[in-house]
This record gives C-alpha cells, structure tokens and sequence, in this order.
C-alpha cells in the first residue's frame, strides 16, 4: 500500500491514521505492519465499507481536504476498504544503512542472507551484480540494472526492496545507491577477492 506525499506529510505529523482503497483484497491486513517513507505503521483495523459511510472527518484523517476530494482520488473499481493505522516509530533500515563498521560477525551475516538470495532466485546468483552496478552509479534505475543483466524490471524492484531490508541499499527520488553498510561490505569482498586471488597466483 503506498502513500502521496500529503499523506506521509500527515502520517509524519501525527494527523493522518486513516486511509481508503478499492481492492480485490486486501493488501495489509489487521495485526500486521506496513513500512513507509516516514516510518513503521501498525495496521490496527482494515474494514470492508460502502462509500456512504464515508464522512468528512474520516476524510481529513486520511488526509484529504473534503470528503468530494477522498472520492475523486479513490478508483472506480473494488471493494472500498477502511484502514485505521497508528505510527509505531521509525524505519529500522535507516538506521541499519548507517552501520558501516562491520566485524566478522556481521559479515558474516550478510554473505550468508546474500547466498540465500542467491540460492532461492529463479535465475541464480545476483545479489553481488546489482550491489555492483548500483555501487557504479548513484541513482542508477531498475529499468538500468534490468537492461543490464537481462531480469525483468517488476521483478527486479521486489529483489531490491530485499537488499534495502539488510541495510544495503537507499531508495533515491529517482533510482538507488549503496547504502554506507553496502559500500563497507562490497569493501571487504574485494580485499577478500584480492587476497584469494594472490594467494591462487603463488
């Protein structure tokens, strides 16, 4: 579920904790999280409702000027659901992207969430070749990266999204870059890559 940026502004602000969709089904559910730009929500409730339950109140909650403005932005087809959210706090990843002082450990860590990737792809290893682009190019678009290794561009924005989840990568307004987390990682493989490949020239 994404939001405009008059709603992040709201959710940031602490006014907005309502939001309207027509779906199929439902793409957040009750219990469950949702990560935005501006932090952690807590999905609390998520309602099925006809449109003549909606009223102006609700409409300002969700970060509309009037309830004629709500109605106009909502699409013409699909169940109209209700979803009552609360902030929980910030994205955890921004603070993850940060931490770039890595010891074994935490490599350790990384490569093996990296092999899993990798082993659980439909087209094999790929992690280390979109950290590798992404790291030539600030900015650089999944249509770029898709291009460039042949993968398909929906496709390749919901692998991205999981490089973002181990503090490897930030969302621009337009495309990627390593995060400092990424760049001390993709470090550390090539002295590693280094030293193997001194020791196989012995």
């Amino acid at each position: 579920m994404l939001f405009k940026q008059a709603a992040l502004d709201g959710i940031a602000a602490g006014k907005v904790t309502l939001a309207f969709r027509r779906w199929t089904r439902p793409t957040v559910r009750a219990g469950g999280s949702l990560t935005t730009a501006v932090g952690v929500l807590a999905i609390e409730a998520v309602e099925a409702i006809e449109l003549g339950d909606l009223s102006e109140e609700e409409a300002v909650r969700a970060s509309f000027a009037s309830l004629e403005a709500l109605e106009r932005d909502l699409r013409p087809e699909g169940q109209l659901y209700r979803i009552v959210f609360r902030r929980l706090g910030d994205d955890p990843r921004i603070a993850l992207r940060g931490e770039a002082d890595l010891d074994d450990t935490a490599v350790a860590m990384l490569r093996g969430a990296l092999v899993k990737l990798d082993r659980n792809h439909r087209g094999g290893g790929w992690t280390m070749a979109v950290l590798g682009l992404i790291a030539k190019q600030d900015g650089v678009t999944a249509a770029e990266i898709a291009g460039q290794l042949g993968f398909d561009k929906p496709a390749l924005k919901h692998d991205i999204r999981k490089l973002k989840a181990l503090g490897l990568t930030e969302s621009l307004q337009v495309g990627y870059r390593l995060s400092p987390r990424g760049r001390a990682l993709l470090g550390w493989q090539e002295q590693v890559s280094a030293v193997e490949k001194t020791a196989g020239e012995r």
